[in-house]
Parts: structure tokens; C-alpha cells; sequence
């Protein structure tokens, strides 16, 4: 069944595991999942529609098309099924910025919009967060067709507004959009194009630009971005798919993963690693260069511009000053947690506001590995519900979040869930912050816990929590955290920052506390309950006990 690769994909699989290019494991894994596509599954490239695409570059202010270029095109664009379905309909293409993002978006819609893809009114829509970037690659195929060179003949095959260009042959238009809803359910497309995914929190507006896919013959999603500092959202879903599909732990689905970033932070002190990030980077000095002064300012302020690493090299690097730590490690708290029933744990409570948000979280430990099982209840009436752009929906039917229709989340909702879960761990102390205690106190006695005649409920300071910083930053360095598949809690924990106490009055103390990034849109809810659930770490010793004693519970 083995069939030939066309030689303008063999010629960067051949680069990549050679070493002639330097490239990330999963460009390498990439190139070994394109190979074994080729020999299993009776696939061809149509070589002829590919040489067609490629030589419309010429007509574009290139220099020229690079070995990464003609690989993506030629998979995405032209390789098939026996069926002549299409193989890889969906790309994704996570990219260094100055790779050539948006050129290569302007000419992959002009090769779709063309005689050449063989499709009638094959609409293209270039979809982004906002005008500028949605509309960049319109603007660069206008101007490619208005320069005094291509003029004469693209008045022949294709006519032009400042907002749209349409071919006279196919029909076929290209109009770029962006996030407003607006007449989006109309759409009729053959191919969506995403710019800058990474700025996108949730799938409202993905999913309303691609309800019209499906009415065109060969329908095509192109996923185009750098990274970025929106964690949680539809980009780091589509890390974590690519990342099993190259691993062989899933289908791919017809979803091509083109990931190009550093293996490591430690390898940005060599430029030859550079082109991991960015594969466009060798055959660009100007580009080279650039990137060789950005390095140099960003070795002098690290923590300042954060930019450097999150755009250039595609490894987050968020403010030290703002971030509770990288995303990376955050991301690697998603690891399946352990049977813990009969486990012992704490118990942590943040219960600001009545009308807005609460979280609850059960941390357990087993040497120095910390499991935590977090929830959290959201207020249907609480004013800040518009600001949230988290996908909090989706969390309520995957029983993370409870979600609370009335005009406050009252404090029996919270000790329900702690009678069910004292019946599964043992529970041995409870931390709250102080201030709120009274919201709680009657609710948590009517199940066993009372900071006065019980001594089970610890009311947190915040002294206590600049205690626990240090120790919540060597779990997250050491990778000891495990949370399971938890998004509110992996999102709260990517919306808090860490601030030095005494900063502002002029005098540093060393220790830090934990605050909002933003005040009502990016909750911090549930990592600020484990946070308080940490204070009373030492309940645990270093294990677990796995006896239940009585504690007391009322249940009924």
C-alpha cells in the first residue's frame, strides 16, 4: 500500500530527520507520522494542483517559498484519500513570529479561491480577535494584485473592494472577520482561516465561524498562531490534541499539527536553536538579526519582556512579578489522580462573595506528590457573568463547576458537597479565610466543624498564605502537583499573580501574597482554595492515613 511522497514534502521530512534544519520533537515526530500515513493508508499528493498553487507565489513580493511552505501546502491543501476526500483537511500551525504567517495565509486563500482546487464558490473567511489581524493577509493578496507588475492580469481573473477579492472564474471570495456574531450564521464557506488562535478564551466565536463548513465540496479549517499568555482556551486544547496525535495515542482525524518551538528555555542561548521555533529563520537574515538584538534585551530584562520567548520561541514566559509560575507547569498538573478514598485530607474554602463565585478544594499527600480535588459554584446572577469568557458551560457539564440559579450561592451548597466527600476521604481540618468565616460559621458546625469547640477550622491570615508561597512554588517547579482533568482550577491558578509584600510602602519583606490579575472577569476562586487548603499542610505528615475516624458529620 506504500505510496510515494511527493518530492516538496519528502524534501523537509528528509531535512528535518537529517538535521540539516534544526527542529522540535514534534516536528520530528511529525515527520515520522507523514511517513507512516504514506505507507499504510493509500494516500496520494496531486501533484500537478500543488505546482499550481506554489507558482502563485511568483505573483507575491516573496522571496521565497520555504521548504516548511511547500510541506504544509502540499499536505493540507493537496494530498487525498482514495476516495478523493481530502487528507488532511485541518491544519494547525503553531509558528515563531516572523515566520511568514500571514503571507502564507494570503497565499493559501488565493490557491483555494483559484481554478486549481477545482471548486466553485469556495468562500474563504480569514477569522482573527480582532479588524487588523483578520484583515492583514486581504490587505497582502490586494496589494499583490494592484502592484503595477500583476495589475493587467488580475483584472482578468479577479476583481476588488478594500474589504473583499473575489474570482471572476470561480466565484469564489475572500473577506476577513472578526469575533462579532454578527451575520456569521450565513456564512457559506469552503475554507475557514483562523488567525492568532491564541487570543481566543473559549469556542464561541470558532464554533459560529465554522457553522457554515459542510456546504462547500472539500471543506477546510487552517489554524494559524504564535503563542500567547491566554491559557486554558481553544489554543492550548489544540496543543494537547496535536501532542497525542504525535505520540501515536490518538487519530489525527485529518488534523495536521505543525508545532515548531524550542524543546526547552535552556536552548535559547544557542541561535542555531532559534529556527526550532521559527523554520522560515535560516533563509532570513534581516530576520536573523532581529532576532539576535530582541535576545540581547531580553537576557538584560527577562522578566519584563516576556515577548522574546512567548512570540519568538513559542514557550510561554509570563511577568515573575505577575505569574504564580509558567504554564508549562501548570499544564503538568493534568495527570490522572489515584483511587483516594479513605484517604486523609484538608479541606480549603474561598467564599468571598455570596453572589459570585465559591471553590472548595481537598488536598492530599503522598511524599512530596500533593493531589488536589477542587469545585467550585457559580451565581447566575453575578455581575461580573458577562466578563467571564472561560468556558464555564462546558466546566458544568463536565461536573467541575456547580451552577447556582438564584441570588446567591448559599453556604449549605458548599457543606453538601462536604458531607459527600467526608464520606469517601477523612477530612481533617478545614481552612478558610478569616474574614469570611462568619458567612460559613453556622453551615459548617451543622457538620462538624467549628473553630472553637472543635479546633477543626483554621482561619487564614494572610501571614499564613505568604507561608505556603514558597511551598506552592516548589510543587509547581518540581512538577508535584496532580490534579486530574480540573480547568477551572488549572484557569484560576493562570488568573492570580503574585505580589511582594511591602512593595508599595517602599520597604520589601521577601515574602509575597497572592492577588487578582484582573478584578472581575479572571476568577481565582479555586486556586485560592487550595492555597488556603495548603495552610494546614502539616495535618498530613508526609502520607497519608488511611483509617476514618467519626468526624462528626450530620448527614440527612
Amino acid at each position: 500500500m506504500s505510496c510515494e511522497i511527493n518530492p516538496h514534502i519528502l524534501r523537509y521530512i528528509e531535512m528535518v530527520e537529517s538535521g540539516e534544519i534544526r527542529a522540535c520533537e514534534e516536528q520530528r515526530l511529525l515527520a515520522a507520522h507523514v511517513r507512516r500515513c504514506f505507507e499504510t493508508e493509500g494516500i496520494h499528493t496531486d501533484a500537478a494542483q500543488l505546482e499550481h498553487y506554489l507558482g502563485l507565489a511568483k505573483y507575491f513580493p516573496f522571496d521565497q517559498v520555504f521548504p516548511w511552505q511547500e510541506f504544509f501546502f502540499g499536505l493540507h491543501l493537496c494530498t487525498y484519500r482514495a476516495d478523493g476526500m481530502p487528507r488532511w483537511p485541518d491544519a494547525f500551525a503553531l509558528i515563531g513570529r516572523g515566520a511568514g504567517k500571514d503571507g502564507t495565509i494570503a497565499l493559501e486563500s488565493v490557491a483555494l479561491m483559484s481554478p486549481h482546487n477545482g471548486i466553485k464558490n469556495y468562500n474563504v473567511d480569514i477569522c482573527a480577535n480582532n479588524e487588523d489581524q483578520a484583515m492583514r493577509p486581504v490587505e497582502d493578496v490586494i496589494d499583490m494584485m494592484e502592484s503595477p507588475a500583476n495589475l493587467r492580469k488580475m483584472r482578468k481573473h479577479f476583481y476588488w473592494t478594500k474589504e473583499m477579492v473575489a474570482s471572476r472564474q470561480t466565484k469564489s471570495v475572500l473577506k476577513g472577520h472578526t469575533n462579532s456574531p454578527k451575520g456569521k450564521d450565513g456564512l457559506r464557506s469552503g475554507a475557514v482561516i483562523f488567525n492568532e488562535i491564541h487570543q481566543y478564551e473559549n469556542y464561541a466565536n470558532i464554533n459560529v465561524f465554522t457553522t457554515g463548513l459542510g456546504k462547500k465540496k472539500h471543506p477546510r479549517r487552517t489554524y494559524f498562531t504564535t503563542n500567547g499568555i491566554v491559557r486554558g482556551g481553544p489554543l492550548d486544547d489544540m496543543l494537547e490534541k496535536s501532542g497525542r496525535i504525535l505520540r501515536g495515542e490518538t487519530p489525527d482525524n485529518g488534523l495536521l499539527p505543525f508545532i515548531c518551538k524550542l524543546d526547552g528555555k535552556e536552548e535559547v542561548d544557542d541561535p542555531e536553536n532559534w529556527q526550532k521555533s521559527n523554520p522560515s529563520l535560516p533563509f532570513l537574515p534581516i530576520l536573523m538579526e532581529e532576532t539576535r538584538k530582541e535576545y540581547i534585551e531580553w537576557k538584560s530584562n527577562p522578566e519584563q519582556l516576556t515577548d522574546f520567548m512567548t512570540k519568538r520561541m513559542n514557550l510561554p514566559e509570563a511577568n515573575r512579578e505577575i505569574a504564580v509560575t509558567e504554564w508549562a507547569n501548570i499544564e503538568a498538573t493534568k495527570r490522572e489522580l489515584p483511587g483516594l478514598d479513605g484517604w486523609t485530607c484538608t479541606l480549603g474554602v474561598d467564599f468571598v462573595k455570596v453572589g459570585d463565585f465559591a471553590s472548595t478544594n481537598l488536598h492530599f499527600r503522598e511524599g512530596e506528590t500533593r493531589y488536589d480535588i477542587n469545585h467550585s459554584w457559580l451565581c447566575l446572577k453575578s455581575a461580573d457573568l458577562p466578563r467571564i469568557k472561560a468556558p464555564w458551560r462546558q466546566w458544568a457539564e463536565e461536573g467541575h463547576l456547580t451552577v447556582v440559579d438564584d441570588v446567591e450561592i448559599h453556604p449549605d451548597l458548599l457543606c453538601e458537597w462536604i458531607v459527600t466527600m467526608g464520606q469517601r476521604y477523612n477530612i481533617s481540618k478545614l481552612a478558610l479565610d478569616n474574614y469570611r468565616y462568619a458567612l460559613l460559621s453556622n453551615s459548617l458546625r451543622q457538620i462538624g466543624f467549628d473553630a472553637k469547640d472543635r479546633k477543626n477550622v483554621k482561619l487564614v491570615q494572610p501571614s499564613d498564605i505568604m507561608k505556603v508561597v514558597p511551598v506552592i512554588d516548589s510543587c509547581f517547579n518540581n512538577r508535584n502537583f496532580v490534579w486530574g482533568d480540573n480547568p477551572p482550577l488549572r484557569w484560576a491558578t493562570n488568573n492570580t499573580m503574585k505580589v511582594r509584600s511591602g512593595k508599595t510602602a517602599g520597604s520589601d519583606t521577601g515574602n509575597y501574597y497572592y492577588a487578582k490579575i484582573e478584578g472581575r472577569s479572571r476568577k481565582t476562586d479555586p486556586f485560592m482554595a487550595l492555597a488556603a487548603s495548603m495552610t494546614i499542610e502539616d495535618e498530613l505528615g508526609t502520607g497519608y492515613i488511611p483509617d476514618v475516624p467519626d468526624l462528626g458529620f450530620i448527614i440527612g
